[in-house]
């Protein structure tokens, strides 16, 4: 099976192009920028230049592809946000209706019907309404947020002395890695029973923000400076989110948590999921795992910077 991966250098799309050449897949990439992205070459991967806010160049780039999995999306500081979430993909999805593509896996996001009003989410719930009427055999994820963003917003300013900003509502989110989002998204195309269906992907745990900033504490050894955000400011807020990467503003990042937020029980769903995708629960990266591999890796990376140090005053002695 041939893959064509659009978003192959984000967070989530590097891992879904790992896994998928490490499966034995033929994996191609389509990029905006192919010095960028020339990691994804070494890897394995067939790079080809393509531009969603470009519909023409999106054809080409299907000849020979068995499935389609989208994983981008734009950023909220990108000016061209509808001609990428919306022009673009619908131009995607027709390209693909007529390369005859077999499954058209595309990722999007939580709560899509309770934030309508916010133009990227209307977006994507848009593009999920043409994927269901294009005939094309699809499998949507609906996703939660990713560990990987987590280290931005709670791990690094708890290490470098910074405020941690949060709602005062104990929003719970059950967050992913995303090499486990990536397991799913490539053990879709070989389960039939998966076609023409939406799934709600999250961690078999919610998380709330003061759960996590307790964890890093223990970790890093140091105490946090929180400071709140009431979340009616967040909601009168004009620009709402920064989806998937995080953006750099803050009540972007507190904005998309409220989004992600999860108010029932998400367990028993979660491990129905796991169940029907035959993976092992077992296997799913935890989030205090995943921090105590960071904080342990960035421990050694610190060692090994002040022993290169002490070499070096060692050597301008000799």
């Amino acid at each position: 099976m041939s893959l064509l991966i659009i978003g192959g250098t984000g967070t989530l799309g590097r891992q879904i192009v790992l896994q998928a050449l490490t499966k034995g897949y033929q994996v191609r990439c389509l990029v905006r920028n192919l010095r960028k992205a020339n990691f994804l070459k070494e890897w394995g991967a067939e790079l080809v230049y393509g531009d969603l806010t470009i519909p023409e160049t999106i054809p080409p780039s299907l000849r020979g592809i068995t499935a389609v999995i989208d994983a981008s999306t734009s950023r909220p500081s990108d000016i061209s946000t509808k001609k990428v979430d919306w022009d673009g993909k619908v131009a995607l999805i027709d390209a693909a209706k007529t390369a005859n593509i077999k499954r058209f896996v595309f990722c999007s996001t939580l709560n899509l019907e309770q934030f309508s009003t916010i133009p990227l989410m209307k977006m994507k719930q848009g593009i999920e309404v043409k994927l269901k009427e294009s005939g094309i055999p699809y499998t949507i994820f609906r996703l939660t947020g990713f560990y990987q963003g987590l280290i931005e917003q709670y791990a690094i300013p708890i290490l470098e002395d910074l405020p941690i900003w949060i709602t005062n509502e104990n929003t719970c989110v059950s967050y992913m890695d995303t090499q486990d989002i990536a397991k799913f998204c490539l053990r879709t195309l070989q389960l039939p029973k998966t076609e023409n269906q939406i799934f709600f992907l999250g961690g078999p745990k919610g998380w709330v923000s003061s759960e996590i900033i307790k964890l890093c504490e223990q970790l890093a050894g140091q105490s946090a400076k929180v400071k709140k955000i009431p979340v009616l400011v967040l909601k009168l807020s004009s620009e709402f989110l920064g989806f998937f990467d995080w953006g750099q503003n803050i009540s972007d990042r507190l904005a998309f948590a409220e989004i992600l937020n999860v108010e029932n029980n998400f367990s028993k769903s979660t491990f129905d999921l796991y169940k029907l995708f035959k993976i092992d629960p077992s296997e799913i990266i935890q989030l205090d795992a995943y921090f105590l591999e960071y904080f342990v890796r960035l421990l050694k990376r610190l060692k090994d910077i002040n022993f290169e140090d002490v070499q070096k005053q060692r050597n301008l002695v000799i």
